[in-house]
This record gives C-alpha cells, sequence and structure tokens, in this order.
C-alpha cells in the first residue's frame, strides 16, 4: 500500500527536493525574524503605511471588478472555442504572466502615453491615465487578469457542456443557462480565479512603478511603500517590514481561502 502512493522515486532525490523547499521557506521565516514586533502596530498604523494599504485595497478590489466583467465572457469564449482557438487564446492570456512586469508597464505607456494614438485621442477630452490612480487600476488588471480567466477556462471546460444542452432542452434561454447552470457548475474556478486575481493585483510592483509612478497617496501602493522605504525614503525601513509581513500574510491566508472552498465543494 505505502509502495503504491510513493511509487518508485530514488530516494536520493529527496536531497535537492528539502533544498528547494528551503529556497522557498527560507527567505520568509528571515522576514518574519527582522519584524519588530514592539512597533509592529504603530508601523502598520502610521498614515504613510494606511494610506498605502488603503490604496492597495480599493484599486486591487476595483481590478478585481474589472477582471469579472472582462475575465468572465473572455474564459467563456475560451472554453467553448474549439482546440485550436482555444490554443491561441490562452496562449495570449498567458502571455502577462510569463512577461517580466517592467515590460508589461512600458507598454501600457506606450498605448496610452500622450504621443500615442489612443493617449493623445484621451487627451484631446481631457483625459490622462498615465501616473493616476486609473494608471494603477489597469496595470493590476493587466497582470491579474491571466489569473482569473485560466482557473474559470478550466472549471468551465472540466463541467462540459451536458448540462447545458439538457437546461437549452428544457426551454431555457441562454442568460438563463448561463446563470443558473454554467457559472453555479464553475464556481470553483470562478472564486479560486477570483481571489487569486485579487491577491496578484494588491501584490503588482513593476508594471505599477512604471506606468503609475510612485505618488504617495495617489499611485504609492503597499509594494510601492516597500520598495521606497528600502531605499530609505517615505517610510521607515520597520514599516516596510511590517508591511512585507502584511502582504505574506494576505499571501498565505489567499492560498488557505482557495484550498478551503475546493475541499468543501462537493465533487
Amino acid at each position: 500500500m505505502r509502495a503504491q502512493r510513493t511509487g518508485f522515486v530514488p530516494r536520493t532525490l529527496a536531497v535537492p527536493a528539502v533544498v528547494g523547499l528551503a529556497l522557498l521557506i527560507l527567505p520568509l521565516g528571515a522576514l518574519v525574524l527582522r519584524v519588530e514586533w514592539s512597533t509592529l502596530w504603530s508601523d502598520v498604523t502610521s498614515p504613510q503605511a494606511l494610506s498605502a494599504l488603503g490604496l492597495s485595497l480599493l484599486t486591487g478590489l476595483i481590478a478585481t471588478v474589472v477582471c469579472v466583467v472582462l475575465g468572465v465572457p473572455l474564459a467563456l469564449l475560451i472554453a467553448r472555442s474549439g482546440d485550436r482557438a482555444a490554443g491561441a487564446l490562452r496562449a495570449l492570456v498567458t502571455v502577462p504572466l510569463v512577461l517580466p512586469p517592467m515590460v508589461g508597464g512600458v507598454a501600457m505607456l506606450f498605448l496610452f502615453g500622450r504621443t500615442s494614438w489612443l493617449g493623445s485621442a484621451l487627451a484631446e477630452w481631457g483625459i490622462r491615465v498615465p501616473f493616476t490612480t486609473t494608471a494603477v487600476v489597469l496595470a493590476q488588471a493587466f497582470v491579474a487578469l491571466p489569473f482569473l480567466v485560466l482557473a474559470l477556462e478550466g472549471s468551465l471546460r472540466a463541467t462540459g457542456t451536458g448540462y447545458e444542452q439538457a437546461a437549452a432542452g428544457l426551454g431555457a434561454g441562454r442568460w438563463t443557462i448561463l446563470a443558473r447552470v454554467t457559472l453555479p457548475l464553475a464556481a470553483p474556478g470562478l472564486v479560486a480565479g477570483v481571489v487569486l486575481c485579487f491577491a496578484r493585483a494588491i501584490g503588482e510592483f513593476g508594471a505599477t512603478a512604471l506606468f503609475a509612478g510612485n505618488a504617495p497617496g495617489v499611485t504609492q501602493t503597499m509594494p510601492l511603500a516597500i520598495y521606497t522605504a528600502f531605499n530609505g525614503a517615505g517610510v521607515s525601513q520597520g514599516t516596510a517590514v511590517a508591511l512585507s509581513l502584511l502582504l505574506l500574510v494576505t499571501a498565505v491566508g489567499v492560498l488557505l481561502l482557495v484550498r478551503a472552498w475546493r475541499v468543501e465543494t462537493p465533487r
């Protein structure tokens, strides 16, 4: 029974496996050890930290809503397309996951900047996107959207179209089928995608730094506040460590939430 569970992997591979696990865990442990617990509360509740935290949460929520509005139709399109079209669309959606965030920020700057066709058109209407809070939301949505789309698309493909066809045969309309059959069946993937999307949005740094800047109270999110602190400006390094710990706790909480949802969801 034990052999069936563990297989016949060479035992010596446990050594690099443990080293790899240590590579992931030890830096996080070092972060926790550097926390000044006596000043943790004051560091987290300092005006600069609260400003960055509030902006991160607000823009992260808005970016998540944008991802849901755009990502659910996109996931449906991919899941219900043929294999060749779905593969091409899935590859395009995956690009932001493998693209360096800085490159994404530069690309968005070239799209919405005043010298671009879209930026100049918006400027004629008095709309400026780069280096504003709107730019933060767009940068977060750019890097977070693939998480929602890929999670939901996989869930949609797993559920298939059998129940949808049965509902259509009973006279249900397309919108009714979507609301009462398709999305409820794909709820685990949707919830996981939304949670991961929000976590990725509030942790975004590279694209935000180039496209939105680092203005306190306007575009300075938690990752940017941490970067600023470790470069000796804005907030103290104690606040930077405290905010780093807060982001770490948020990431762990997100993983636990997704895992709990998948365990409790009936199969």
